[in-house]
């Protein structure tokens, strides 16, 4: 498969380089080459609720790399990139939902971040190199970059709190004691501590030198790992539905529906997503699905900033000047909170389900739909992207109960006191990564 950039559809590069840049020279993102893009439907109606998620994700890698690593290979990286899987259960008749959260962390980024690292480090070993991950994180990205770069030995990572922050990260995955992971705490609010690595990023030569990446979805190899999900969820449906598949999506950083719409790319049968809107993703007057941001063209746009995932920059491009293909398959829908607690209390005291934010919001904007989603036999996919332990304080004030937070996500909310300096310059973050 070739990818292209959102701003430069002339640029052809191979899957290995696309991952390896992070970002064109452009400032866009790296998207696939339409024209390259392979139909996979005999093999999405092959598989069934036998087939592994394993096996479907080593077939997808197949796919995305092609010639550039043999299929054991592919099969390898996917291999070791998933020690878990998700899980599909049924509701009702009609309803699924896709659980996400039985990784490292109970968290949906665990998928694509394994599988990023799994790529790298095998690939790297093969062909030599290495790769420093500088990103943000608020905790958890930590926290999984802790156990996922465990025993790696091309990738390490730097990564940046605001002070105060810093939380489950193994003693012995340190840096200062033989691991992989440097945890700095930064002065300074969110944006302010992104707009830092966002200059570090800025100086193209610096980052060249010091092999710098990001862990986030504005890497294609990141985004890529969350691909898998839908061919899974649908393997593990297809025998139970005669009709029309939905699905439901938190909005987020739009990486989830992108995932989904690459998904559809390679031929899976979607009908189409919910998600509730956003302010960069809403609908106009006549209900039609509206990007925030294509009011100002992409050539004229800042350089992507990759701390900041730049997905739905991805939906613009995927959709392009088709704004009818987009209306019939994008559906965002106003969620007021009222309607977010109603779908959270439904899905509790019918199914069972603990929803946090994002899954009750993404409920009830299908549930606006219901009607037209079941009257001719289709079903609806939930997406729970996250543990709903995470959000135990929503939980117990929308129903009045909380989940038991399983060991492994207990362990990402343990604090690190570090004991090292805490910075504020953007210099004094460029000497860390010179002496790491």
């Amino acid at each position: 498969m070739q990818f292209t950039s959102t701003r430069n559809r002339e640029l052809s590069v191979k899957f290995s380089q696309a991952v390896k840049q992070c970002i064109p020279e452009d400032g866009g993102v790296f998207v696939p080459s339409e024209s390259s893009i392979e139909d996979l439907r005999r093999w999405i109606y092959y598989i069934d609720e036998n087939t592994s998620f394993r096996s479907i994700a080593g077939t997808l890698t197949s796919a995305f790399i092609q010639d550039e690593f043999s299929p054991i290979i592919c099969e390898t990286i996917a291999t070791q990139a998933f020690p878990f899987s998700p899980v599909v259960t049924q509701l009702d008749d009609h309803l699924f939902n896709l659980e996400l959260y039985h990784g490292y962390t109970g968290c949906y980024r665990d998928f694509g971040v394994s599988y990023l690292c799994s790529y790298l480090e095998y690939t790297q070993k093969l062909n030599g190199g290495n790769t420093v991950f500088l990103d943000f994180t608020n905790g958890e990205l930590g926290a999984l970059l802790s156990k996922v770069l465990h025993g790696k030995e091309t990738i390490k990572a730097v990564v940046v709190y605001k002070k105060g922050t810093v939380r489950g990260i193994a003693d012995e995955d340190l840096v200062w004691n033989g691991g992989n992971i440097y945890p700095v705490e930064m002065d300074g609010t969110e944006a302010q501590i992104k707009a830092a690595i966002s200059k570090i990023f800025a100086d193209k030569e610096f980052s060249e030198n010091h092999h710098l990446s990001v862990a986030n979805t504005t890497n294609i190899c990141r985004l890529f790992g969350q691909i898998f999900h839908y061919p899974y969820s649908f393997a593990q449906i297809k025998n139970k539905v005669d009709s029309d598949i939905y699905y439901a999506c938190d909005a987020g950083n739009y990486a989830t529906l992108m995932a989904g719409l690459y998904s559809w790319r390679f031929a899976l049968p979607v009908s189409g997503f919910y998600l509730p809107a956003t302010d960069s993703l809403s609908t106009d007057a006549g209900g039609r699905p509206r990007v925030l941001d294509a009011f100002v063209d992409l050539k004229n746009r800042g350089e992507t900033n990759p701390s900041v995932p730049a997905n739905l920059e991805r939906v613009e491009s995927f959709f392009g000047a088709n704004a009818l293909m987009m209306r019939s398959f994008v559906h965002p829908v106003e969620v007021s909170e009222k309607e977010r607690e109603k779908a959270a209390k439904e899905l509790y005291m019918k199914y069972g389900v603990f929803a946090d934010q994002g899954l009750a919001s993404s409920y009830a904007a299908a549930r606006e739909n219901m009607n037209e989603i079941f009257d001719e036999e289709g079903a609806l996919v939930l997406i729970s992207q996250n543990h709903p332990s995470l959000s135990a304080e929503y939980c117990r004030h929308v129903i009045g109960e909380s989940p038991v937070m399983p060991d492994n996500v207990k362990s990402t909310m343990k604090p690190n006191e570090l004991g090292k300096k805490i910075i504020a310059t953007v210099d004094e973050l460029k000497e860390i990564l010179k002496d790491f």
